[in-house]
């Protein structure tokens, strides 16, 4: 994706067309942009576990954490089990996306069309029991937009 398609995206210009496409496995995952207007802004935490689970679900309800912060670290307590975080920024120009797919397709070679149900600027990172660091994935997958343009920016020489 461009600069200038992440600008327009992050800025919700009124001129964006309807749907963004992407395609892996020769079927296509269409965005439909249109939503991005009505997406909620949220409060987002990655949690170090699976919810096998694939639907709506109350998680205020099952995860209303009561942080307590302690220097530059966060912790709390998710079913008896200690989780130590940390605050993740989404890197410059760029703006997080929770996508909801409407009606799942019966094949994998069928298209996709998703919508977007949540906007984000940054959420909270969890590990069991030890604090995030900068060799973390989670937290490396955020330096790699100013690595790649760095990667591909012309060479002066």
């Amino acid at each position: 994706m461009t600069q200038r398609r992440r600008e327009r995206l992050s800025n919700q210009d009124a001129d964006l067309p309807k749907t963004d496409k992407m395609a892996a496995n020769g079927c296509v995952t269409a965005v439909q942009l249109g939503s991005l207007s009505q997406a909620d802004k949220s409060q987002l935490h990655l949690l170090p576990c699976e919810v096998e689970h694939d639907g709506p679900a109350d998680v205020a309800m099952f995860f209303s954490p009561t942080v307590k912060e302690h220097k530059c670290e966060k912790t709390v307590s998710f079913r008896g089990r200690g989780l130590k975080g940390q605050e993740v920024n989404c890197p410059q120009g760029y703006t997080g996306l929770v996508l909801k797919e409407a009606q799942r397709p019966s094949s994998d070679q069928e298209d996709r069309i998703v919508t977007v149900s949540s906007v984000f600027h940054n959420f909270t990172y969890w590990n069991l029991e030890t604090p995030p660091t900068s060799d973390d994935c989670v937290v490396m997958a955020m330096t790699w937009p100013k690595l790649a343009e760095m990667i591909h920016a012309p060479v002066d020489g």
